[in-house]
């Protein structure tokens, strides 16, 4: 048991570093440590020599950051521009497209996947007191472990995005079709959602915004924000949105039909969500709850049995 916590505790220390190395790299690139460091000197009295300076930055700045720069670097050097490009799509369909990059996110699939491999190794071969002869392969089954956790961990945020996107899309639908009514122009109205909403349409809406005031079309700017997001009710309204616009259909008729459709669908998935609840629920039950169940129903009856001895002559 003591073997047991321990291994636990080298896991849990893992992660921690995982962590760490992962707040190290999403570090905004163009921000220069030394720099920084210089303008500080700058108000006070000039260091003696450069390397004063870069031994007053931090262990990250000075240490973390450059070696693990340098192993995305090679990382990204040996992976297939096809991975890559998969990876930053991934990644922009997660969110993080401002805060991560393919060679960070690579960066952490290999300090999980030698971390947790080290951790299972230590836990069921160095701790273990007979020396499991299946070390090896759980060593190898917990490297798979932490090579595919960040898959996993991306395609949950990818999987919570959208399923935001989706909640939020009916609502946003009608705030457009309002202030269109109003009479404001559809850019306007995207800003309005801007302003009062703070959830992921919202901010795909005020991206689209600032692409068009740097002079991007505005088909062009939410084709991307669809492609971003990967939503196919999204999908479908900003391609009923641009072809409004080329074809001259009135935005407002187009807006108030997209909402409507959009209400009826959410209808829907709530009411299919709703019809798999008792699929989902007979799981619980046969594992934990008809065994409780049959436990205190039946448990005083056979302790009556045995204590009588009926079941010993049977």
């Amino acid at each position: 048991m003591e073997n047991l916590g321990i291994g636990v505790l080298i896991i849990v220390v893992l992660l921690v570093v995982a962590g760490l190395v992962y707040m190290a790299m999403r570090d905004d690139r163009s921000r220069d440590p030394l720099q920084e460091r210089l303008a500080q000197f700058g108000e006070r009295e000039l260091p003696e020599s450069l390397e004063e300076i870069e031994l007053s930055l931090s262990f990250k700045d000075r240490i973390l950051l450059p070696f693990l720069r340098s192993v995305a670097e090679i990382t990204t050097r040996f992976t297939p521009q096809k991975q890559i490009d998969e990876t930053r799509k991934q990644i922009e369909l997660a969110g993080l497209s401002g805060s991560m990059e393919p060679t960070t996110f690579f960066t952490i699939r290999i300090v999980a996947t030698i971390g947790v491999g080290l951790a299972a190794f230590m836990l069921f071969y160095v701790l273990s007191p007979n020396r499991d002869p299946n070390a090896l392969l759980y060593s190898l089954g917990g490297a798979a472990l932490g090579f595919f956790f960040p898959v996993l961990w991306i395609q949950g945020k990818i999987s919570r995005r959208q399923d935001n996107i989706l909640k939020s899309l009916p609502d946003a639908l009608d705030l457009l079709t309002i202030c269109v009514e109003a009479g404001l122009g559809f850019d306007q109205a995207m800003g309005k959602v801007y302003e009062k909403w703070d959830n992921e349409l919202a901010i795909g809406f005020g991206r689209v915004l600032r692409e068009i005031q740097l002079g991007k079309l505005r088909r062009e700017s939410l084709r991307d924000m669809s492609d971003r997001m990967g939503v196919p009710d999204v999908t479908s309204f900003v391609a009923a949105v641009i072809q409004a616009d080329q074809l001259g259909v009135s935005m407002t008729k187009i807006l108030r039909v997209q909402s409507d459709q959009m209400r009826v669908k959410r209808r829907q998935r709530a009411q299919e969500k709703a019809h798999q609840a008792p699929v989902k629920m007979m799981i619980p039950m046969v594992l934990l709850i008809f065994p409780s169940l049959w436990i205190v129903l039946l448990g005083p009856a056979i302790i009556l049995l045995l204590d009588s001895g009926t079941l010993g002559m049977v």
